[in-house]
């Protein structure tokens, strides 16, 4: 008599519980190789469907039948495709082919697979990892199943899909930087951030200046005592209630802004606006009401290279 686990998960001999079962791959059989008993039978082969030899040059994987299903999909690796027929029956009156590859996916699926390889697209472009772009295509999954954005473009659901995803994960960006990889406007996709955000009931971190400190600096080629002392000049304006109603982006970019001009590595307001994708006189007006404070902003251990008495006055 044939014995298994409770869960089914191991199947063993009950007089030889330790004996390795040997597989019988044509019947379908387990048999205990101390005593014959088949253990089990019509046992379903999950290895492969084909071998793939070394020396066989073709670019197809044969050892896998269609691509791995998505489970964001409803049965995306079940469809089934018509081709087209060799007979008489298959052609009409005017020898036009009935049948021309006929999908079944449902319209649901195709939306939701353009969406995916429109998220995917957009994280290539910016270099997101993978993690981030799996928790985007989760996201418009929840949207779309829930119908709540009826009306909105499915480009902007899913920038702002991403846009979430990307503060989730702790490595946000801003609205410009999506809307330069996106289709729609940075206007559009802000909207569809707030009724995202609503519809699942959800919320994201608030950002702050030292989640762009790094990169900026870095795309700026500034060094890391700059960027140390951009850091710290930036949260001593937040605390100090220097930059109040200011974004973090626009207050990280005008310390970027006076931490270079006080070094030897200056960058122009231009420079760092076209790398945080602010405008000039944003950083200006952030610059302005942080330049009386700036003795009180730098730290201690700042090497200066221009003093702050001759610092750009805006």
């Amino acid at each position: 008599m044939a014995s298994s686990s409770k869960s089914g998960a191991r199947v063993f001999c009950p007089d030889h519980p330790e004996a390795n079962l040997i597989e019988d791959y044509r019947a379908g059989d387990m048999i205990c190789p101390q005593c014959g008993l088949v253990v089990g039978d019509r046992i379903v082969d999950v290895g492969t469907e084909w071998r793939v030899f070394q020396n066989e040059k073709s670019s197809n994987d044969p050892t896998r039948v269609g691509a791995a299903e998505n489970p964001l999909l409803n049965g995306s690796d079940l469809s089934t495709i018509i081709g087209r027929g060799t007979g008489d029956a298959s052609f009409d009156e005017s020898g036009n082919a009935k049948y021309a590859n006929r999908k079944t996916m449902s319209s649901s699926d195709r939306a939701l697979i353009g969406a995916f390889r429109e998220i995917s697209a957009m994280g290539d472009r910016i270099n997101l990892t993978r993690n981030i772009i799996d928790r985007s295509n989760a996201l418009f999954k929840q949207v779309h199943d829930g119908r709540s954005l009826k009306g909105r473009s499915n480009d902007a659901i899913a920038s702002a899909c991403l846009y979430i995803a990307c503060r989730q994960e702790s490595v946000p960006r801003t609205f410009k930087e999506i809307c330069a990889v996106s289709k729609v406007s940075k206007k559009e996709i802000g909207r569809c951030f707030k009724l995202i955000l609503k519809a699942l009931e959800t919320s994201v971190e608030l950002i702050t200046t030292g989640d762009f400190m790094s990169r900026f600096c870095s795309n700026l080629a500034l060094s890391t005592a700059v960027q140390k002392a951009a850091t710290h000049i930036a949260r001593k304006a937040v605390e100090m209630d220097i930059v109040a109603g200011r974004s973090p982006i626009s207050v990280a970019a005008a310390a970027i802004y006076m931490a270079s001009q006080a070094s030897a590595e200056k960058k122009s307001q231009k420079e760092i606006g076209d790398i945080a994708g602010v405008a000039e006189v944003t950083i200006r007006q952030s610059y302005k009401q942080m330049y009386p404070r700036a003795a009180q902003l730098f730290p201690e251990d700042f090497k200066f290279h221009t003093p702050i008495e001759m610092l750009p006055v805006n």
